[in-house]
């Protein structure tokens, strides 16, 4: 009974730093596992694909610190796969805390990929009104963003030349960790018809799939498995393809814990 009463009283540091371990170890080894493609990530991935060169997509930034382990992956990658294949885009966002933390990952992908500023992208930078803003760019994209997120006149730029409304923009990509995705959807793809499709949070995944099913999006990046599977796609595995033996292996490491910590209680207290 002795073996029992241990997983019944196990410390919870004990936990902790063996987590820590199963998770660190993998990544500092950089170890990687067979990764299935699923058919959500690859059809977001052809939506882009599929795209004449100079077409202009909107990246939203609907997503903040506490998300951004599985979505820069996402983002970073979206990058890569557009100036490689010469589209342009238009980066905004509906959250004030959001835009400074991705526009870091922008920064290193558009010197990496050496795209040109006000040709090949864009900062329009955040606005207040979320839904608000999501519409009246249908009408007219400067009513809200007259200038970039310098103080620039947008109409000096090349790349908003022929760029007014969601007329002009081929593609939506949302990178979100909450509801702002289900908004563009009901406000934005609904009523204007624009294809889009979504980069959001593991936890979130699941609600978008009734859009997916409808025709509404054309693909759903998912967590950090989704984000594995599109840099395999892009041909750049990176932060999510060796994050995920990390996750996988933490995710055993707690289910055992926890199958383990009930069996002790019970049989302890069926001693008891």
């Amino acid at each position: 009974m002795k073996l029992f009463d241990i997983f019944a009283t196990i410390d919870r540091r004990i936990i902790y730093l063996t987590i820590g371990l199963v998770v660190a170890i993998p990544i500092i080894l950089k170890l990687k596992m067979p990764i299935r493609i699923s058919n959500e990530v690859k059809s977001a991935y052809q939506t882009i694909e599929n795209l004449p060169e100079g077409s202009v997509i909107l990246a939203s930034i609907d997503y903040d610190a506490t998300s951004a382990p599985e979505l820069t992956p996402m983002f970073r990658t979206f990058l890569r796969q557009c100036f490689r294949k010469k589209l342009r885009v238009i980066y905004t966002g509906h959250l004030a805390i959001g835009l400074p933390l991705a526009q870091f990952d922008l920064d290193m992908i558009t010197e990496e990929c050496n795209a040109v500023y006000g040709e090949d992208y864009i900062n329009l930078g955040y606005r207040p009104g979320y839904t608000a803003v999501m519409i009246g760019m249908g009408r007219e994209i400067r009513d809200f963003f007259a200038v970039d997120y310098k103080g620039v006149p947008v109409d000096s730029f090349p790349i908003m030349k022929d760029v007014h409304n969601y007329n002009d923009i081929a593609l939506i990509v949302d990178f979100a960790h909450g509801y702002a995705a289900e908004y563009w959807i009901q406000y934005v793809v609904s009523r204007f018809g624009v294809t889009m499709f979504a980069c959001v949070t593991g936890v979130m995944a699941p609600s978008l799939y009734p859009y997916l099913q409808a025709g509404q999006l054309t693909g759903i990046v998912g967590g950090l498995q989704g984000a594995a599977e599109y840099e395999i796609l892009v041909g750049n595995p990176e932060t999510a393809t060796f994050g995920m033996p990390a996750q996988s292996i933490a995710h055993i490491f707690i289910l055992a814990f926890i199958i383990f910590g009930n069996i002790g209680y019970f049989v302890t207290r069926r001693k008891k």
